[in-house]
This record gives C-alpha cells, structure tokens and sequence, in this order.
C-alpha cells in the first residue's frame, strides 16, 4: 500500500481556524514536523485544503 509523507513548511498562525483544525488532524503542528499516512481519499482531501502549508512525497512500503 502506499503511504504518504507529510511535512509541514509554513506556519499556522494568522490562517484561518479550519486549516488549523486540518493541521493538527493530519498530526502536525510546526514547521518541519512530518509524518506518514496511508494513502486513501479521506487524508488526500484534508491535505488539498492545506497544500499551500505541507509538502507531500509519495513513499512505498
């Protein structure tokens, strides 16, 4: 299955509270932090409404 790396690269301040909400349920919360997820359309969703935030790479497992 394929899995996603997700890296935060901008902050979160002065954004809106729904793409705070979308960070922090993605696990991240600064700059820099990554982590990995399963790829399905539920995590491609939420990182579509924050892709000016993140950096995605796709990784097989």
């Amino acid at each position: 299955m394929k899995k996603l790396k997700v890296t935060q690269v901008r902050s979160i301040i002065d954004r809106p509270e729904r793409q705070k909400r979308t960070i922090k349920a993605l696990g991240l919360g600064r700059p820099n932090y990554t982590v990995i997820h399963n790829d399905t359309p539920q995590i491609r969703g939420m990182i579509r409404k924050v892709v000016h935030l993140v950096k995605v790479e796709e990784i097989e497992e």
